[in-house]
C-alpha cells in the first residue's frame, strides 16, 4: 500500500527560484516536487503538497492532514520561530511531522537557531537545500 506523504510550506515558499537565490537557490518548488516523483524510490509514494503565506491555513492544514495521512513534511518558514500555535497544532495530531529548512538555519541569523516546532516533532532536517524534503520522505521509510 502507498505512503501518502504530505508536503506543507509555509511563507515565501512560495517564491523559491525568485527569492534570495543564494540561499535557496533558483529551483521552484513545483519542478523540485515533478522531479523527485519522477525517481523510482518515491513512485509508490503519494505526495501532496499544500503553501500558504498564512498562520490559520498552514494550522487548518495540520488539523486535515494530521489525521488523513501517513507523514508530514513541515517548512513552516518563518513562523518556524514564532508560532506556538502551528506548534499546538503538531502536538494535537495523530500523524508524524518532520521539520525541514533548506538553509542551514544554525548558521543563519540568530533568531533564526530557535524552533518552536522541532521539540513537537519527529525529526529535523535542514541545510541541504531541496533535498531536505527528500531526505524528510525517507525518514517515514527508515
Amino acid at each position: 500500500m502507498k505512503k501518502k506523504i504530505i508536503i506543507i510550506n509555509g511563507p515565501n515558499l512560495n517564491l523559491l527560484g525568485n527569492r534570495e537565490i543564494n540561499i535557496y537557490g533558483k529551483k521552484n518548488f513545483f519542478t523540485f516536487l515533478k522531479e523527485i516523483k519522477k525517481k523510482k524510490f518515491f513512485s509508490n509514494i503519494i505526495l501532496e503538497y499544500h503553501q500558504n503565506n498564512c498562520e490559520g491555513k498552514i494550522i487548518d492544514f495540520l488539523h486535515f492532514f494530521g489525521f488523513r495521512s501517513d507523514g508530514i513534511i513541515l517548512n513552516a518558514g518563518a513562523y518556524t520561530h514564532t508560532s506556538i500555535g502551528i506548534a499546538d497544532a503538531i502536538k494535537s495530531i495523530s500523524t508524524p511531522v518532520v521539520e525541514v529548512h533548506i538553509s542551514n538555519i544554525h548558521s543563519r541569523e540568530n533568531f533564526r537557531k530557535k524552533s518552536y516546532i522541532s521539540p513537537v516533532c519527529i525529526g529535523t532536517i535542514f541545510g541541504f537545500g531541496l533535498k531536505s524534503y527528500e531526505l524528510g520522505i525517507i525518514s517515514f521509510f527508515l
